[in-house]
């Protein structure tokens, strides 16, 4: 069984996807911490829910981030951690865990990357007009969400499309396809893109 740490920020509505899908059988391993940044993300109260242990830190107590990940980094190594998952985490990840997880961080992100990275992708497909947008799984580099793609799966946009309505197709995708790549990943390790999307 492979341990895996979670890394979130918000709701962590990804978070509890891995949860019920470790829960159901569909992926097979541990999730040894929970890393969040916010120590009013609801978030916090999923991983107390399900049991799960958690790290939460506000980086203004550290002198740099090298700092706090280099604590973080001492505590995934304890608990020997295979893959770091990052679920709607908010900060760049830094040259300390870069390092010493190398091709060893995955991020899923609510757009098809190259387009619309970095904040508020939903809303910033909805300002293009896109007529596509969808989910990103990507390794971790040290840009924004630059690392190499993994795999993408699309979603059409409707005319009428809404916040609303468009985060609920991207989540529902991302509640499936996070789990699924999680588990190949700690099965065959290395996944490289095929350059072909999936078509939702």
């Amino acid at each position: 069984m492979k341990n895996i740490a979670v890394f979130a920020s918000g709701s962590g509505s990804n978070f509890q996807a891995i949860v019920d899908a470790i829960n159901a059988g569909g992926l097979s391993a541990t999730i040894s911490v929970l890393i969040c940044d916010q120590p009013g993300a609801y978030v916090m109260e999923r991983a107390r829910a399900a049991r799960i242990p958690t790290f939460v830190f506000n980086p203004k107590d550290y002198l740099s981030k090298a700092d706090y990940e280099e604590e973080i980094s001492m505590l995934l190594k304890k608990k020997q951690v295979d893959l770091i998952v990052l679920a709607g985490y908010m900060r760049l990840i830094g040259p300390t865990l870069l390092k010493a997880y190398e091709g060893r961080i995955v991020n899923i992100h609510p757009s098809l990357l190259p387009n619309f990275p970095g904040k508020d992708a939903i809303g910033q497909a909805l300002a293009a007009k896109a007529k596509w947008s969808g989910v990103t799984v990507h390794y971790v580099d040290e840009g924004m969400d630059t690392g190499p793609i993994i795999i993408q799966e699309r979603v059409r946009l409707a005319e009428n499309e809404t916040r609303e309505s468009l985060q609920k197709k991207i989540q529902a995708i991302e509640h499936k396809l996070y789990p699924a790549i999680i588990q190949m990943l700690l099965t065959v390790g290395v996944v490289k893109h095929d350059e072909k999307t999936r078509a939702n």
